[in-house]
């Protein structure tokens, strides 16, 4: 088969060094450092353009361009997009590394370092897939579009910014390169991000009743969510594909400006909840319920300072620290992140099912992405079907010695481009 034939022309070689140089790019955002996809992704734009590919750059925030790249088939059709990102997570303490997280080290059949899995490995083998179909001769319809875009392990500003830029409205479809060990992702869970304050009055730990501390009302909070938790586990059961939902308290935090000390009562108490949602959770449901959680312990917290101890501890002191005390409580949902599902009946499902047989003689191993990616949004915002495939095993990222196999990075390349040239082609 021809496609077969030209497929075989994706040169390994080529696709270890472009690996390599990527990696060695550091290109993790922090707040310490700045933004620092700029240099990658200069570096990829005149690698694009060697390729013959229509380069925009656009940027996001300083420090932070996407690129966009397009390859032109010979006649009117589909868009296909490659969403890949530029930034990677720290690499924490590299004294820890076995080898240098920059040094993109190829050892046996492993390229190691920080991004080599996720995600600068399958950037490279889109980028190399494109390449192989322009080189190939092979005709296609429509164009090929990289999204090659900044900030998917932060908030995602670069596929927000893709989006609002209009570039998502011509995408017919979109493959979106993360590791997921080769498997073809037609799901994602969703995310709900939350800070959730509680304010009381601050005291001496002799005298607790004399302020109001915001650390038990939390924890009440706290056990009622899990109580949630568990409801909806029961509810929706186990997701074939992404397991079950979850409601997380990931950071707590008293208080929440300035040093603890142990016989201070705080002022504020703080959490952080990592909210994971699967198909059939309603968002704007699950936030109103969490947020009847919140306000049934505001209001009953408030009620029970008129009895007990601390209504005499009040009266007793009549121009006290107690005066016109009162518990308060905030909760700000500030990222909602919808889970997707693509139906196996997708035109792009079926084309990269399509390539995956070809290239292994196998039928695809279908599966579900456990995080939010950038194609949370182009599904979810722009209404374009994704699929998520890529080279890497799940639990290699954003850990110390991240890596990723040469093989399955050259097999990942030959499927990008023959489910580009199955899809446009179709």
């Amino acid at each position: 088969m021809k496609i077969e034939r030209s497929l075989r022309e994706v040169k390994k070689d080529e696709l270890i060094k472009l690996t390599q140089d990527l990696i060695r790019i550091p290109s993790v955002r922090s707040q310490k450092d700045g933004n620092n996809e700029e240099k990658v992704a200069y570096f990829l734009s005149h690698l694009l353009e060697e390729m013959g590919l229509d380069v925009v750059i656009e940027e996001v925030e300083p420090g932070s361009p996407n690129i966009i790249a397009v390859l032109q088939g010979e006649s009117n059709g589909p868009c296909l997009m490659f969403e890949c990102h530029t930034d990677v997570v720290t690499e924490g303490d590299a004294s820890e590394w076995k080898y240098g997280p920059y040094e993109g080290k190829l050892v046996g059949n492993r390229i190691y370092g920080r991004g080599a899995c996720d995600t600068k490995g399958n950037l490279a083998a889109a980028i190399k897939a494109v390449q192989t179909i322009s080189q190939s001769g092979i005709p296609f319809k429509g164009r090929i579009l990289l999204g090659i875009l900044v900030d998917e392990e932060g908030m995602m500003s670069g596929v927000k910014h893709f989006i609002r830029q209009g570039w998502a409205n011509d995408v017919n479809a979109a493959i979106i390169c993360e590791p997921v060990d080769n498997h073809l992702c037609i799901t994602q869970k969703g995310a709900l991000r939350a800070e959730l304050i509680t304010s009381g009055k601050m005291s001496h730990g002799a005298m607790p009743l004399a302020g109001l501390n915001p650390i038990p009302p939390m924890i009440s909070i706290l056990e009622k969510l899990r109580q949630l938790e568990e409801e909806e586990i029961e509810r929706l059961g186990k997701n074939t594909f992404l397991g079950y939902p979850s409601i997380t308290p990931t950071v707590l935090q008293a208080p929440v400006k300035g040093e603890p000390q142990l016989n201070v009562v705080p002022y504020q108490c703080r959490a952080l909840l990592d909210i994971r949602t699967v198909p059939g959770q309603s968002h704007e449901a699950l936030k109103k319920q969490i947020e009847d959680i919140v306000k049934e312990e505001e209001r009953s917290v408030n009620a029970s300072l008129d009895s007990g101890p601390l209504k005499e501890m009040r009266e007793t002191l009549e121009k006290g620290l107690s005066k016109g005390i009162s518990f308060q409580s905030t909760l700000d949902v500030f990222e909602d992140r919808p889970w997707t599902k693509t139906s196996q009946e997708e035109r792009i499902v079926q084309a990269v099912s399509k390539a995956i047989r070809s290239m292994t003689g196998k039928g695809p191993a279908y599966g579900g992405v456990l995080g939010a990616t950038d194609g949370t949004f182009l599904s979810a915002w722009a209404g374009i079907p994704i699929v998520t495939i890529g080279a890497g095993e799940w639990m290699i990222p954003h850990q110390k010695d991240e890596w990723v196999s040469v093989e399955d990075l050259e097999l990942t390349a030959k499927i990008y481009a023959a489910s580009a040239l199955e899809f446009l082609n179709f």
